[in-house]
């Protein structure tokens, strides 16, 4: 895990999604008072413990100006806790910002047009996560498809931010949000 900066520490209740029904995971909301202590709005990594058990994950913002974590299975059953119980969370921001996943139709398209490569490579982790996001965030597949095209071709002339959307979810109707909490 990386280095990290100004530990934040709270209590919070353990969520199950809505949907899909019967989930394997579970999430939670940062209280607006400890995701204030965070140096974005927008996405954030951070090194932590959940009652204990030490994890590194990227916070998503909520939409409400607040930020939530997707906690998995295996998270949840080291810690040894429930859906419903309140957690303990103790967390910091990384100070670097790690590599973003980079999905195997982004990567083919970079492979194939050498100028959106070098660009590619010349930006900060945050930047590509960005462009990630942005490809991804479509809902039908020609919508991707047509993403990764226009994100190959700003590259290439030179463009380091994708387009404009609204990184903390709170501007826009976009996906960005936590899920809706099981009754």
């Amino acid at each position: 895990m990386g280095k990290t900066t100004g530990a934040i520490r709270f209590k919070t209740k353990l969520l199950r999604p809505a949907q899909p029904k019967g989930a394997a995971w579970t999430f939670l909301i940062l209280p607006a008072e400890a995701s204030a202590k965070l140096p974005a709005r927008s996405q954030v990594t951070v090194d932590g413990t959940l009652d204990g058990h030490a994890f590194q994950a990227t916070l998503d913002p909520d939409g409400q100006g607040s930020h939530w974590l997707k906690v998995d299975k295996a998270l949840r059953e080291a810690a040894g806790v429930a859906v419903d119980a309140t957690v303990a969370l103790e967390m910091a921001a990384v100070e670097t910002e790690p590599e973003p996943q980079v999905p195997p139709d982004v990567r083919k398209a970079l492979a194939e047009h050498p100028a959106a490569k070098a660009q590619w490579a010349s930006l900060t982790p945050v930047a590509r996560r960005d462009w990630i996001h942005w490809i991804t965030s479509g809902k039908k597949a020609e919508t991707r498809v047509k993403r990764i095209a226009t994100a190959c071709d700003k590259l290439a002339c030179g463009q380091r931010r994708a387009c404009c959307f609204d990184r903390s979810g709170m501007y826009s109707k976009g996906n960005m949000g936590a899920p809706e909490a099981a009754e």
